[in-house]
């Protein structure tokens, strides 16, 4: 055969193929053309992005998300962080139309050559195609897809800019740690914004869209570091970095440094009560996938503080009570693995608060006893750790005093340790030395453990800013881990005595002073047909007779605060209790001494009304809410401000005035006459052991029948704090815990640590209030045999006219002139809702 006919042969048959080929390629595109998903969607790209919950003071809180991805615009992409990818994944990224047909002829020869040595074959995959992968079609592995997928990059590139193409991709890509997209992984692997990373990091993260896994830092550093200095000589190569810049980062090891460091604040209560109400605001979609920003109102400093003190309250309480036993008992200690494994089960299940840790005891003896921990370390405790543990008997007893470690641990025990020099240690340690009778603790050694016990007692704290309600400090618990109820705003219990000083606002309102006279003596009271008759008594047991107002609030006097509740009608006291929102009860007597039910959280809200003057406010957590965009969707304050708006400030511009839009509620005398009587509850009454913060303050303990539940309000002029401690279980706390033993220390600690720098700053008085010096006994002015002089806040009019010991000083029945600190005409008498005689007029004597 001649060469020209081979010639033609060889033509004919490249020709034919050619045909072959462009019909196949045809009949492909045509049979998937119209079976391809719409790309258009690419145009609004809008990625479920992560949710921000921020401090008051800028600090991150926490985050929620499905995907953890922080969407960053192309133009703020580093170009070190574009190349990185660029040189990693798509060399011809900004030259190809979509696919790149060298890339996959090279990888086509490469292929070629690894089937003799088995190597896993390699792609050509352009940044266009993985962008069409990922949004567009399932990872299924078949020559169907890849059509689709070509077809689809062609027409991407056509629609959009090369910029657009990669800042979908770059959003999109999941590196590893649960991060979506580059900014996320910045964060997740160096603790990093993307503008922070270096040139070696960049190059990490652009390792690691293939196989994340395969490339962890921890678990396969070489060949993490080996994946990454491919990168930066890629880089090199490209042209991006020079290479001496590439060999210097590849010598340099690859550190990464996981997110949660000093930046990072702490509330776990108060982040999960406003995660509830964002979802209830704006649904669980928007919450983990909307990308919000959210300022919350929490003071990390205050919770803190807010953390530390509730925890050692409640460890304080639980330990004066006694030692319950050993978490597990009769554990072998032969087989240590399974021993460690048992730990490692119960640290899982039953989480402690941080430093406190579940120890197996292997041998215990007169002076020590001898620990592991699921990590293999080994511990011991001596006598000094354990001597608190006397045994829990009943919540009035325990059992004897301990003379040696083994009256307290037996081998085979597991039990709670604690470093003995952990806080909350130190203080419950404290306390219970005290409450025997000891001297101070002798000072441990370094390493030293000592024995712990979690509380079964419970409780929460709230601190909040009275003249805007922003919460300020929340916590729900002892451990968030162990129990996510929240007591501040979950628990319905009754405030007991912490609701009387409302009862003692309405009899101002009424027209009664702080220094008007009522009976402390006993009651007897008909509660309908086959209800019995109603005697209620005083904590104490006694009568005490006449005495003032203030008397009944300083001293928490029940009966004379249910005579005043059925003078007022109990109506009234329903009435005030709705309209401060602490809740809606039923007109019966019993609620002046707070048998109704209410939240910590409410009742704290009222007692910020008093002491702001009377203006209605609502509890808030939540400052301000922004869009992914930055569009802000919810602002706490939305009071208009149009010169808050000015560009720049400058010498001479005044600071704008804005309107005070929140309602009165209640009369500012009335309110401030309350405020006056409730400082003589830190200065004279159950309170007074607050007098060692040494600063203006007011407040009233609170307890329950059979001391279920033990409460203390209290408030300086600009911070209002509750604290409630109880049983989950209603049960009592003893016999000998109040609100004064039980709840009073965790407020102290609190306000010590809040108020320390701030100035002693007086509660504000109203005009027109009148401040007048008082026989503290008489409620009338200061005569020749008064004993104690007290300035008593008086509202114009009402001022006494009589001094004290010049005649019968408590008056007599319906005589207005005569009432002791009435002054002036009383108000018509309620009529008395129980049927009998109507009740006796303010200030007479019953």
């Amino acid at each position: 055969m001649s060469l020209i006919r081979l010639l033609g042969f060889l033509l004919t048959g490249i020709v034919l193929l050619a045909i072959a080929g462009g019909a196949a390629l045809y009949y492909g595109v045509t049979m998937y053309d119209g079976d391809l998903p719409d790309f258009e969607q690419l145009a609004d790209y809008k990625p479920p992005t992560v949710t921000r919950i921020y401090a008051g003071d800028g600090r991150l809180l926490d985050e929620y998300a499905r995907e953890k991805r922080v969407f960053v615009p192309i133009d703020a992409i580093p170009d070190v962080v574009k190349h990185a990818f660029i040189a990693a994944e798509d060399q011809n990224f900004y030259t190809h139309p979509g696919i790149d047909v060298v890339a996959i002829l090279r990888a086509a020869v490469t292929n070629i050559d690894n089937l003799a040595s088995d190597r896993r074959p390699i792609g050509a995959s352009t940044i266009t195609q993985q962008v069409a992968k990922n949004f567009l079609l399932t990872n299924e592995v078949s020559i169907e897809r890849k059509v689709k997928e070509a077809l689809l990059s062609l027409r991407i590139e056509r629609a959009f800019t090369k910029d657009h193409i990669l800042e979908l991709y770059l959003n999109e890509i999941y590196l590893g740690y649960g991060a979506y997209g580059v900014a996320a992984a910045a964060l997740a692997y160096f603790d990093k914004s993307l503008d922070e990373l270096t040139a070696e990091e960049a190059a990490y993260l652009a390792a690691l869209p293939k196989a994340p896994n395969n490339y962890n830092p921890i678990r396969r550093a070489d060949a993490a570091k080996a994946r990454r200095d491919w990168v930066l000589s890629r880089m090199a190569e490209d042209g991006y970095i020079s290479a001496d810049e590439a060999r210097a980062a590849e010598a340099r090891p690859l550190v990464t440094r996981p997110r949660g460091g000093e930046d990072q604040a702490r509330a776990d209560y108060f982040v999960e009560e406003v995660r509830r109400d964002i979802a209830q605001r704006f649904g669980s979609d928007e919450l983990y996938e909307g990308g919000l920003t959210v300022m919350t109102t929490v003071d990390p400093k205050l919770q803190a503080l807010a953390d530390t003190a509730l925890r050692d309250g409640l460890v304080s309480y639980d330990r004066r009570h006694g030692y319950r036993g050993p978490v597990q008992s009769g554990v072998a200690t032969d087989d240590i693995e399974a021993a460690r494994k048992r730990l490692e089960d119960l640290g899982r299940d039953k989480p402690l608060v941080p430093g406190w840790r579940y120890a197996l005891v292997t041998e215990a003896g007169g002076k020590a006893a001898k620990l592991i921990f699921a990590d293999g370390a080994a511990g011991t405790l001596d006598l000094e750790a354990v001597k608190w543990a006397r045994k829990y008997v009943s919540v009035d007893r325990r059992g004897p005093a301990i003379r040696a470690v083994d009256d307290v641990v037996s081998a085979g025990d597991i039990v709670v340790v604690a470093p003995a020099d952990d806080p909350t240690e130190v203080a419950a340690e404290a306390d219970r030395r005290a409450e025997d009778g000891e001297g101070p603790a002798p000072k441990a050694a370094v390493g030293a453990l000592k024995l712990v016990q979690v509380p079964d007692v419970s409780g929460g704290l709230v601190a909040m800013n009275p003249h805007n309600g922003r919460v300020l400090a929340m916590t729900g618990g002892f451990n968030f881990a162990a129990s996510e109820f929240n007591r501040v705003t979950q628990a319905q219990r009754q405030p007991g005595s912490a609701f009387k000083p409302f009862v003692y606002l309405s009899a101002f309102e009424h027209g009664w002073t702080p220094a008007s006279i009522v009976q402390d003596a006993p009651l007897a009271l008909d509660q309908g047909a086959g209800l019995g008759t109603w005697r209620p008594k005083n904590y104490s047991g006694r009568f005490y007779g006449p005495s003032t107002l203030r008397v009944g609030v300083e001293q928490s006097r029940n009966l004379m605060t249910v005579r005043l509740a059925r003078d007022l009608g109990a109506e009234s006291i329903s009435e005030i209790a709705r309209r401060l929102g602490i809740g809606d009860w039923p007109p019966y007597l019993s609620t002046a001494l707070g048998a109704g039910e209410t939240t910590l959280m409410r009742l704290a809200t009222a007692y910020a009304m008093v002491v702001n003057g009377g203006r209605q406010i609502h509890p808030a957590l939540v400052e301000r809410i922004q869009d992914r965009d930055g569009k802000t969707i919810f602002r706490r304050d939305e009071r208009p401000c149009e010169a808050c708006s000015v560009p720049e400030w400058h010498p001479g511009l005044q600071p704008p005035v804005l309107p005070d839009t929140r309602d009165q509620v209640l009369n500012p005398l009335d309110a401030y006459q309350l405020v006056h009587v409730m400082e003589g509850v830190i200065q004279r009454g159950t309170g007074r052991r607050a007098l060692s913060i040494g600063k203006p303050l007011a407040g009233k303990t609170g307890t329950t029948n059979d001391s279920f539940d033990a409460w203390f309000m209290g408030f300086s002029p600009d911070l209002v704090v509750g604290v409630y401690v109880g049983f989950d279980t209603p049960r009592s706390l003893g016999d000998n815990e109040q609100g004064a033993s039980a709840a009073l220390p965790i407020w102290i600690e609190f306000m010590k640590g809040a108020l320390a720098d701030a100035p002693a700053t007086p509660f504000r008085t109203p005009s027109g209030i009148r401040l007048v010096r008082v026989d503290a006994k008489t409620g009338l002015l200061p005569g020749p045999d008064t004993a104690t002089v007290i300035t008593e806040a008086f509202k114009p009019g009402t001022e006494p006219t009589m001094v004290s010991g010049m005649q019968d000083d408590y008056g007599t029945y319906g005589d207005p002139g005569a009432g002791a600190g009435t002054g002036g005409t009383l108000p018509a008498r309620p009529s008395n809702p129980y049927g009998g005689a109507a009740a006796p007029a303010p200030g007479g004597l019953y």
